[in-house]
Parts: structure tokens; sequence; C-alpha cells
């Protein structure tokens, strides 16, 4: 794409005319100060003298300029190593914290493999992408993004996706999320926002939320992370397991060929399984009843023999094309829509080991998004260039040193050699005199090889000629267009979902002027949001308040956004509950383990008691987990077949109300039989197609089908209003 001339006037307030013709990047100079003063600060005039005190400036009393982008030379040009403002910055926040990771702290992993269905030398000479029969070893690492290392696993979040391939020409990592844009566009504000969303620094929580005023008053003041909230308001930030969770690299990268050819890629992971998310009530009770419910499932699944499989998908485009889109490609709060590029398959990933000690492994692992091989490359997307320095600089202060790639899960799997020496945690015995480069001394040892080494691909912009900037291109300034384009792809229940996140999480906010910015935001995005927002939270939306962008376009839906949309019909991989008391039938149980594992699904039995229940055959129940330790949220559907006189009990049993009650709250499937009647009554269980009297020939299959449309969304109206 070629480069495009920053604005001129940028801290001017743009006139509707202006506005309306070409929107313009926040993050110009002085944008930030103009957004403040235009609707204040938590309620309170921002316009202050511009005294000494007020001004900011760096850690050695330098005088700041502009604190929302960093130096590049052109306005797309790539990020500059002298931008010490930018290395301050990023510096001291890498090293707030030690030895727990600032963010992602929370994660668990795998090991496994990856191997491409068929030679991709059409567009990367990158060797794991050749050979089909080879299989790459992998480490894999998911995580939540803003708690500590003690949180909960279904806080909402955006999730960590993050894969490590040992490839036969290094190691290449994958560095990504589970949503495929992001918050900002510029690494200078990654600071900036991730104190916002951690725990508030006066008083210490919350932990692991978003729900507070730090966070929505930052965001509300940075119209470019429009588009992120509505994902992370959507039901992607509370997935139902790593397993079925889809996977994104975020930035726009670079793949070359053997002839130097470059292509630009968007990179995706999909589940064989299929991406599913928990309902928000259930995710709240999730964090009560097992706080590590996505570390187990995943350590479980894997040692069931259950493995987790995923796609990489490539999207694939030229120069060419992408300077055909209405947004530019190197804006890290873009995506691409499948329907304007499509996904390529191109290999398949099977987690197939649980590590052997976590702190080792999964504690210990390095990501670094630049550990790549030839073949690929980077793009100057302003957000990557900040992660290409600030990961390496995290690792050197949480890993101890220089060291750190000696640890045996960050370790290549190929020969590696260099002259780098000495150093905090040095744990190999380095030999011989020479330890520097070129020498005669020593003929054996490491040279470059310019005929096979990583050659970084010649930027075809000619952005040495450019002048060096802090601005954004205008090509980065539409914030609102793919944010509504979102949210128009949903299907009405996720539309709900999204309404409600936004109204829970604002109605956490004190500050009555943080929530009408925000209103006023997504008013812009789409006038039934911010209608229906407002509703629910009793508010106003105040139109002195919303800015005056361009207004957003009203693309075509996506239906590619949209989990709902593309799930598949399965239970593969999921987990029933069997509520069972003294003298259940032996036969039915039997019945259903067949009929759950026959479609690759996992039983567990629930009893009153972990062990010394009985079936009406009088061999003792394999029971799983006692009632009172295991409700219904953690399963994804449940079936009660208590015996005639086992089901008094239940009825005086609140865990057993409550079970199905929440599993039909949760619009689960729920199976029974003619004894749970009473049980079904008490928990005010209205009959749907979803609950399935199971005795008979056709009861079983009837309840599997109910079980494989994961939820019964036209049950939600009548448990829930739309915003709760």
């Amino acid at each position: 794409m070629a480069p495009s001339k920053t604005s001129k006037n940028a801290a001017a307030k743009p006139s509707a005319k202006t506005a309306s013709a070409k929107p313009k990047a926040f993050g110009a100079k002085g944008d930030a100060d103009a957004l403040r003063g235009s609707i204040g600060q938590g309620g309170e005039t921002h316009q202050r003298a511009a005294g000494s005190n007020s001004r900011l400036t760096s850690n050695q009393g330098t005088v700041i300029s502009d604190n929302q982008n960093s130096l590049r030379q052109g306005d797309r040009g790539p990020s500059l190593l002298e931008d010490f403002i930018l290395r301050e910055k990023i510096t001291h926040f890498d090293h707030e914290r030690i030895p727990e990771r600032i963010v992602h702290a929370r994660g668990s992993g795998a090991h496994g493999t990856f191997q491409v269905y068929q030679s991709q030398g059409h567009v990367t000479k990158a060797a794991f992408l050749q050979d089909p029969k080879v299989k790459t070893p992998v480490f894999v690492r998911f995580s939540t993004v803003a708690g500590g290392a003690g949180s909960i696993d279904t806080a909402r979040d955006v999730r960590g996706f993050a894969v490590k391939f040992y490839t036969s020409e290094g190691n290449f990592d994958l560095v990504g999320n589970n949503i495929p844009v992001f918050f900002i566009q510029d690494a200078m504000k990654f600071p900036d926002l991730v104190h916002s969303v951690k725990m508030e620094p006066d008083r210490g929580f919350p932990q692991a939320a978003s729900a507070h005023d730090t966070f929505w008053d930052f965001v509300s003041l940075m119209p470019e992370s429009m588009h992120m909230l509505t994902w992370v308001m959507s039901d992607r930030a509370i997935p139902r397991s790593y397993r079925m969770m889809e996977g994104f690299g975020v930035h726009t990268f670079r793949l070359i060929d053997a002839k130097g050819k470059a292509s630009f890629v968007k990179f995706h992971w999909r589940p064989l399984n299929g991406s599913f998310s928990l309902v928000w009530d259930e995710a709240v009770k999730l964090g009560g009843a097992d706080y590590d419910f996505h570390r187990r499932d995943l350590w479980e699944a894997i040692d069931a023999g259950n493995f987790p499989e995923y796609e990489l998908a490539f999207q694939v485009f030229d120069e060419k094309f992408a300077d055909s889109f209405d947004f530019d490609v190197l804006d890290a709060t873009k995506l691409i829509p499948e329907e304007l590029v499509p996904l390529q398959v191109v290999g398949k990933m099977t987690l197939n080991r649980n590590p052997d000690n976590f702190f080792a492994e999964t504690e210990q692992v390095a990501f670094h998004p630049g550990h790549v091989v030839p073949g690929i490359d980077f793009s100057n997307d302003p957000l990557l260039q900040g992660r290409l320095f600030s990961y390496l600089d995290t690792q050197l202060i949480r890993l101890g040193g220089p060291n750190f790639h000696q640890i045996p899960i960050n370790q290549p799997k190929c020969p590696f050699r260099n002259l780098q020496r000495d150093g905090h945690m040095q744990m190999q015995v380095p030999k011989g005199q020479v330890n520097y480069e070129p020498n005669s001394l020593d003929p054996e040892a490491p040279r470059e090889s310019p005929t096979d080494g990583f050659v970084s691909h010649p930027d075809p912009y000619p952005v040495v000629q450019s002048d060096k900037v802090r601005g954004r291109a205008e090509s980065f300034g539409d914030h609102y267009s793919q944010a509504r384009q979102f949210f128009l792809s949903q299907t009405k229940p996720e539309q709900d979902h999204i309404v409600g996140a936004f109204a829970f999480e604002l109605g956490k906010v004190s500050r009555p002027a943080i929530r009408a910015r925000m209103l006023a935001h997504l008013n812009i995005v789409h006038k039934d949001l911010g209608a229906k927002v407002a509703e629910a939270l009793g508010m106003e939306i105040d139109p002195a308040l919303v800015r005056a962008f361009a207004e957003p376009k009203t693309l075509k839906p996506s239906p590619a956004l949209s989990l709902l949309a593309k799930a598949p019909q399965t239970i593969k991989g999921r987990k029933v509950g069997v509520l069972v008391t003294e003298g259940s039938s032996a036969a039915l149980i039997a019945a259903i383990y067949k009929a759950a594992m026959k479609e690759g699904a996992k039983v567990e039995l629930v009893g009153p008691r972990v062990s010394g229940v009985s079936g009406d055959d009088g061999a003792e129940l394999p029971i799983d987990h006692a009632l009172y330790a295991a409700p219904s949220v953690v399963f994804d559907a449940v079936i009660a077949i208590p015996s005639k006189d086992g089901v008094a009990g239940l009825l005086r049993e609140a865990a057993a109300i409550d079970w199905l009650r929440d599993a039909f709250g949760h619009l689960k499937a729920i199976g029974h039989n003619a004894a749970a009647a009473p049980l079904l009554t008490k928990a005010g269980i209205e009959v749907d197609e979803a609950v399935v009297d199971i005795e008979g020939g056709a009861g079983l299959k009837a309840f599997i089908a109910a079980a494989k449309q994961h939820r019964l969304w036209s049950r939600e109206p009548k448990v829930r209003s739309p915003g709760d």
C-alpha cells in the first residue's frame, strides 16, 4: 500500500464537514486532549493550566510532546529504535512484576505436533510448511490476560493462544489471541491499556475483571478500542474450553517464497470440534465451583486420549489487493472478513501430551513474536513492531537473564550454535579460545550463512525518504465500521449477550461521566446497541457527547464472525453429568454410557455421596462426584435418573434442585426418567424440545440430538430478559 500523508492541523477539532468527508485516525497530536476536553474526564473539568506540574515527562525529565504514537519513518513506515520514549515506557512496564508474567499470567500448556496437509512452497519457503510427512513438535500455552496467576479461568477476558513450533530451522512462535483484533493501534499505548485493566493501584482490586472505572475510563477515551470491545463483550470472551476456542495471529505478517516473493498473511486456528462459549451466569458460577475449569478440562481431555485438534489456516493476499481495502492491513484493530479473503486451511495441530512439570514447562516457556524462521517475516504494524521489542525485554527479567533459551522448554530441537557467552544463569560450558566473529583461530567456529540464513524482506515502501513523525495514517482512522459489522453479524442471542455484557460492565462503573462517554460510542457503533445498553442502565444518550467522527459504514454482515451461525452439531469432547441415587437403573446407565461414547462424549456419574451407592442390580455404581461437589455448570448436558425411592431424598436437597434449575437456565439439554418428574417440577422446569424423557427406545436418541445443539437458544427469552 502506498504511504499516505498525516493530516495537517491534526490537533484541531474536526468540523462536521471534514468529519463526514474522511475519517481521521485517533492518535494524531493533541487528539487525546481534545477528546478529554470535549467530553470531560470522570465528570471533572480537564482544562488545566499547562504548568510544569501538568506536563508529561520521561523518567529523565524530558517533556513528552506525543504520548499516543511511536516514532516511525513516515506515517506507515517501520518504528524506529531511536524512540527512547517508547523504549523507556515499555522497558519500565516489562519490568514491573517478577517473576509472574505481567499479562497472560494464568496459563495452561500442552505438547503436540503439527503437520502440513500439502506443501505451501507456493507462498513460503518455511521448511515446516513443506512436507506433509513431517511432524513438527509444538508447545502451546493458553491463557487469560488480565488476571494474576491465581485468578479464575472463567473471567470475561481475552484468551492467549501461543504456539511454539520447534522446526528444523529454529523456533517459530505464533503468539496470538482468541480474538483477531486488539484494543490499540500503537505499542505506545500498551502499558496504559494494561495498567487500566489491571487491579486499580490504590485498592488492589478487582482481580481479573474489566468491570471497573479505570478500564472504561481509558477505553472511552480511545475510540480505536471500539471494535475490540464488541468482541470482548461477546461470548468470545467466555469460551467453553481451550479445546473449543479459535486462535488468531492478530497482526498482518509476511510469507516469503524461495524466490523472494512476499505475500501478506493473517494466521488463524480453528478447533475441529467447533467453537463454543459459556453463558455469563454459567461463567460466574463456574468461577466459584471450579476456578481451574479450563485448566482441568484441557488436562483431563489429553489424559483421556481425547486429543484437541486445530487446523491452521492462512488468509493470503498481495500488496495490490491490500490497497483495495477500506482499512489498513497494518492496523491491529481491523480484521479481513473471510468473505473478502477466504481461509486456506494448510495443516493440523494435535495436542497429545500434558506437561511433566507445570513450572518447568508451562510457566517457564518464553514466547516472542520475533522468533521467526526463513519464509516468515514482519509487517510495519506499529503494535507488532513494539511487541518485537517488548517480549524479549520481558523474558530477560522474568526468566533471570539472557540465557532463558537454554531452559529445556525453550531450546530449539535443531542444532544451535553461536559465540554468545556467559551471562546470568549460563547452563552450558562453552569451550575454546574464540568468542567473537570473524576469527581465524578456530576454523570450526560458527559462521554466517548468506545462502540459507534468514534475510529480512526488503520493504517496497520508499519510507527512507519520509520525515520522522509521531502520527498515524488516515487509513487508520475508521474506528466504528468494523465494530458495527461485528455486531450486525451476530445472531439475536449473541447480540443480546453483547448488550448484557456492556450493561453489566458499565453498571460497575461508579462515575456517570464515563458511562455517558461509552454510551455515546456505542450509539455510533449501532443505535440499537447504544439504546439497549442505555435502557439497561436507566440512562439517556447525550447527543452532545457523540464525537464528530465520520458516520460508520454499514458493511455487509460476515456470518463467519458469529460462533452460533457456524456451530457444528456435536457432543464430541463434551461432558454429560448423570445424577443417580440408590437403586437407579443399571441398564439405563449402561445405555447412556454407550450412546454418549459413540458420539465421543464423556459420562460422569453424580450421586448423593461419592461411594457406596448401588444400582438396581445390587452392584456398586462408579460414582465420579458427590452432588455437593459437582454442580451442573461443570457439565455440557445433564441427565437425572433417580429411583422412585431415591427421588424423595433429592427433593430435600437444595443442591439437587439447583442442579436441574441451573442446567435449564443455562439452556442445556436435560434428560430424565419418570421418577425424576417431581424433581423437575420443584425446580420449575417447563418441558421443551431439550427436556427429554430418555426411557423408551427413542428417548436417548432424542436427548443426544438435543445435546448436539449445545444450547436451546429458543429457551433463553423464557429464563432471562434481553440484556441480562
